[in-house]
């Protein structure tokens, strides 16, 4: 398990908690318009940090936070069970950032008690999943991800939303095909809104304009009556 980054306080990454987000290493996507690239692509000189750090790190602010954000790249990938263990017992509340392609190794987390909230994000329409993930995707294990977080108490899904890969039926189409998945109304859902970067995972995505506040409007418009709550988040 690499460690690439840790941001010491958020008030954003962990919903309603003062909390920390931890950055790891890997991801078996491909997005163009990343902007954590460097937690894709193999940098050896990047600076780490031991499982070690992180946890004095922990121990040392727990009467100053109450959750610990866990992202990546695709944390999943490498997520390690002790870890998370060791996370809980200091008495944090744990977020888990996910891509979904992944379910079985998250149910077992879940199962466990080890994390608290999960934010999925749903890349596209089935139609343009693919396309928008940078990698053939298996729908069965993004469909089995999206059941098993439904039914946890806290969580969200939440797509960035980018010109010319996201069209308004695009999104229209995501949010019947979340219903049809659950059964019903998910709880929350986030639109966020692609900016360029400095950092992006494919150049061709420099030449992407930000994403309006205008358009996520008239995207929240469209789809609002899916979703028990649809939140705008830049």
């Amino acid at each position: 398990m690499k460690i690439l980054g840790l941001q010491k306080v958020t008030l954003i990454d962990y919903p309603g908690e003062i909390g920390c987000t931890i950055f790891l290493f890997g991801c078996n996507f491909r997005c163009g318009f990343c902007h954590n690239p460097e937690l894709i692509v193999s940098d050896e000189n990047s600076k780490q940090f031991s499982e070690k750090e992180i946890l004095d790190f922990l121990k040392s602010r727990e009467k100053y936070l109450d959750g610990v954000c866990i992202t990546g790249g695709e944390p999943v990938l490498v997520l390690k069970e002790d870890f998370l263990r060791r996370i809980k017992q200091l008495g944090y509340l744990i977020k888990v950032d996910t891509n979904g392609s992944l379910p079985n190794q998250l149910k077992e987390f879940i199962d466990a008690g080890l994390i608290d909230f999960v934010a999925m994000d749903v890349k596209n329409s089935k139609e343009k999943y693919s396309a928008t993930a940078g990698v053939e995707v298996d729908f069965k294990k993004i469909e089995e991800s999206i059941k098993i977080i439904s039914n946890l108490d806290n969580y969200e899904f939440r797509t960035t939303i980018v010109n010319g890969l996201h069209e308004l039926e695009d999104v229209e189409k995501m949010a019947r095909w979340l219903n049809e998945i659950i059964g019903k109304k998910p709880k929350k859902f986030i639109l966020q809104g692609f900016k360029n970067e400095a950092k992006l995972l494919d150049d061709i995505f420099k030449q992407t304009p930000n994403t309006s506040e205008k358009t996520l409007e008239e995207i929240k418009e469209k789809i609002k009556d899916y979703f028990e709550e649809v939140e705008i988040r830049v």
